[in-house]
C-alpha cells in the first residue's frame, strides 16, 4: 500500500513523531518562501506543512496509515495536492477526509427556553499562520456561505479571541456577535516565547570561523549581522525591537537569531585541504 505523506516528509512509515518533526522542520525551513525564492518553493512548502498537519496527530495518522493513498484517490499526495488548486481547496478537502483542522470550527450557543430569546452569539475557532499573527494583516473565512472578512491584529498570540460585532445569528433582537478563538499554526522557521522570537539562520562554515556579514530575511525587514569570528553552532544574536507586540503595551519584544552551521561536504574540499584538516583536526 504506497503512503507518499512520508515519502514527502522524507521519513520511514515507522518514524517516531520526533523523527517527523525534525524532518518537517528541516524540509519547512529548506522551502520557507522568506528562505527559497524558487517557484516550486511555495507549493512545496504547503505539502510538508499539509503532510505534518496529518502525520504529527495521532488519530489522523493511524487513519491515514489504514487506508494509505487510498483516500487520495490513489495519487501521489504530491500530485493530489496540485490538483486542488491552492491551499484553499485543499485545506477543505483534507479536512473532509481526515476531520477539522486549518481554517474553523465553529459551535452555536444554545437555543433559549422558557420563552426567553436563544444565545445569538457564535464561538468559534480559526487557525492562522504563525507569521500572520506576528506581523497582523487582513484575513476572512466562509462561515454558512457568508465571507467574513476581519483584520488580524499584531502580536496576538495562541488562545486568544477575536470578536466581530454583528457576525452572530440574527434574533429578534438583532444580531449577535461572532467569537473567534485564534489558534496560532507553529513555524518552521520561528519560535515565539512571550514577545521575543527566535529565528534560525543558516551560516557557511567560513563566517562562522573567520567572521563576516551575513544579511537574513525576518518577519519584519532585512537585517544585516555582523558575525564575529568563532561563532558557535547556536549562538544567538540580539536584534532590538524585531519580536512580537504586545497587545497591552502596544510595545514590541527583541529578536534572537540562532546560527545554524552548515558544514562543507568533504568530497567538494580539495584533497590537500582534506589531508590537512584530518591531521590539524588531530589536535
Amino acid at each position: 500500500m504506497s503512503k507518499s505523506l512520508y515519502q514527502t516528509l522524507e521519513v520511514s512509515e515507522n518514524a517516531s513523531q520526533d523523527e517527523i518533526k525534525k524532518a518537517y522542520r528541516k524540509l519547512a525551513r529548506k522551502y520557507h518562501p522568506d528562505v527559497n525564492k524558487e517557484k516550486i518553493a511555495e507549493e512545496k512548502f504547503k505539502e510538508i506543512n499539509a503532510a505534518y498537519e496529518i502525520l504529527s496527530d495521532e488519530q489522523k495518522r493511524k487513519q491515514y496509515d489504514q487506508f494509505g493513498d487510498s483516500v487520495f484517490g490513489g495519487q501521489n499526495f504530491s500530485d493530489f495536492a496540485r490538483a486542488q488548486g491552492g491551499a484553499a481547496g485543499l485545506d477543505e478537502i483534507l479536512s473532509q477526509i481526515f476531520g477539522a483542522r486549518g481554517g474553523f470550527n465553529f459551535g452555536f450557543g444554545g437555543a433559549g427556553f422558557g420563552g426567553f430569546e436563544q444565545d445569538l452569539d457564535i464561538q468559534a475557532s480559526i487557525r492562522i499562520p504563525f507569521e500572520l499573527s506576528i506581523t497582523g494583516g487582513k484575513h476572512s473565512i466562509v462561515l454558512e456561505g457568508e465571507q467574513i472578512a476581519m483584520k488580524i491584529p499584531a502580536g496576538i498570540s495562541d488562545g486568544k479571541s477575536i470578536r466581530l460585532r454583528g457576525k452572530g445569528r440574527t434574533g429578534r433582537s438583532g444580531r449577535g456577535d461572532l467569537i473567534l478563538k485564534v489558534q496560532v499554526d507553529s513555524s518552521a522557521l520561528y519560535e515565539r516565547n512571550g514577545d521575543d522570537i527566535t529565528q534560525d539562520f543558516d551560516l557557511p562554515l567560513k563566517t562562522a570561523l573567520f567572521g563576516g556579514k551575513i544579511t537574513i530575511p525576518t518577519l519584519y525587514k532585512e537585517v544585516t549581522l555582523k558575525i564575529p569570528p568563532n561563532t558557535k553552532n547556536a549562538q544567538k544574536f540580539r536584534v532590538k525591537e524585531l519580536g512580537a507586540k504586545n497587545l497591552k503595551t502596544q510595545t514590541l519584544g527583541d529578536l534572537y537569531l540562532r546560527a545554524n552551521i552548515i558544514l562543507p561536504k568533504l568530497e567538494s574540499l580539495s584533497k590537500p585541504l582534506q589531508d590537512l584538516l584530518e591531521q590539524e583536526l588531530e589536535i
